[in-house]
């Protein structure tokens, strides 16, 4: 059950920041990309120790809610990931199954409808557009650096709007 008592929000995004997806990348490298075999992998993704502490640790004095470019039609897994990994009960934001715009354009769009009603403490992302973005925003960011970059995900996030 989601605390919606007023305590500020800590929003973690999913893809290489509490997920690691390193062992599905191979499917985007591909042309075509094969979107479903990436998707349907991510409930084998294993977690990523250091987002997932600090989502642990701002659960002492914030709401956590999650913030991912994934597909809505990847719900009931994500939920089911999310849980299984012992992370905080919390709002889950998907991105609608047709929106294909840049992540930094809809991360962006959900956080300030989240600051209307609530003090967002921290945004931890991994995307560096959507933290820039944020940051200009006025959002505190934490760029979550744990995982190496990959350029077919930046790309499939920014060029395609598809995580």
């Amino acid at each position: 059950m989601t605390d919606s008592s007023g305590r500020p929000l800590a929003v973690f995004d999913l893809d290489n920041t509490l997920a690691d997806t390193a062992h599905r990348q191979r499917f985007l490298e591909r042309r075509p990309r094969d979107w479903d075999a990436f998707f349907a992998a991510a409930p084998q993704d294993p977690p990523i120790p250091e987002g997932v502490a600090l989502a642990l640790a701002s659960a002492r004095e914030c709401e956590v809610v999650y913030l991912t470019g994934r597909p809505e039609r990847c719900r009931r897994d994500t939920v089911e990931w999310l849980a299984a990994q012992g992370l905080p009960d919390g709002r889950l934001h998907m991105r609608r199954n047709d929106d294909r715009r840049p992540a930094r354009r809809t991360k962006l769009e959900v956080l300030r409808r989240l600051a209307r009603d609530r003090d967002v403490q921290v945004l931890v992302d991994d995307d560096e557009l959507v933290c820039d973005d944020a940051e200009r925003a006025g959002f505190t960011v934490v760029r979550a650096r744990w995982t190496a970059p990959s350029g077919a995900l930046r790309q499939a996030q920014e060029g395609e709007g598809r995580t």
